[in-house]
């Protein structure tokens, strides 16, 4: 049985017992996003600094739109659109802790207590919160009950098989004995893998590989593509309905 995840993958059990996979997003991506916002925001204020020309009237209005820069620009594009143009840039996208669109009183929520996530300087509180949560939240997705993901994008129709990295593999039966989360991990590799790059399809091959019995990966553990192929043709068996034990 894998003592870890292999990933940075959120596994959630839909009612209908689907385990939904949301790839969670760390520190460095979620950092990258918020620069983006910021000198969105900042152009914008710009652009609407000549109102000050216009003596207390403009103050008054560059203040209006201060504010509505600060708290609603955020909660306003994730609650329409999943994210703000900083995350998009990402491909990050804000949801509830069990997948489903963030709505209006969740995203107040994260966003309010960014003033809290921010402190004492450079969202050091948030900071220290993502790099001790597994799910990489701050105080905020842990109030609200949210998190940022990785938007997956799924391949264009008919393009599935030419991506399939092991298209020639033929299906192996694991080792016996494996436990079900073992096969839910060889499973969820077998999903993911097209999506991955080719160095990072090896490295979790490797990852696995180790995992498992002795007999499976033999004296040495398999490295680079023969791992990728050996994993990919023990998801092919389990996914025949056939277990491994």
């Amino acid at each position: 049985m894998l003592a870890a995840p292999l990933d940075t993958l959120r596994l959630h059990e839909t009612p209908e017992g689907v385990d939904l996979g949301l790839g969670v997003a760390g520190p460095a991506p979620r950092a990258l996003a918020l620069v983006a916002d910021g000198a969105i925001r900042l152009a914008i204020y710009l652009v609407l600094s000549p109102l000050l020309a216009l003596s207390g009237f403009g103050l008054g209005l560059n203040l209006i739109a201060l504010f509505l820069l600060e708290w609603l620009y955020p909660v306003a594009f994730e609650v329409l659109t999943g994210a703000t143009p900083g995350k998009r840039m990402l491909g990050l996208l804000v949801v509830h802790d069990d997948g489903t669109p963030v709505a209006l009183p969740a995203s107040l929520i994260r966003n309010l207590l960014r003033v809290v996530d921010f402190l004492p300087l450079f969202y050091g509180v948030g900071l220290v919160c993502t790099l001790v949560d597994r799910d990489f939240r701050r105080l905020g997705d842990l109030a609200a009950g949210t998190l940022v993901i990785h938007a997956q994008r799924r391949p264009a129709p008919g393009r599935a098989a030419a991506e399939r990295p092991t298209a020639g593999a033929a299906p192996r039966q694991p080792p016996p004995g494996l436990a079900l989360a073992t096969q839910q991990s060889i499973l969820a590799y077998r999903e993911r893998a097209p999506r991955l790059s080719a160095a990072r399809r090896s490295e979790l091959a490797e990852t696995l590989l180790a995992h498992l019995p002795a007999p499976a990966a033999g004296p040495a553990v398999t490295r680079g593509t023969p791992a990728v192929e050996q994993v990919q043709g023990y998801a092919d068996w389990l996914a025949q309905g056939r277990a491994g034990d």
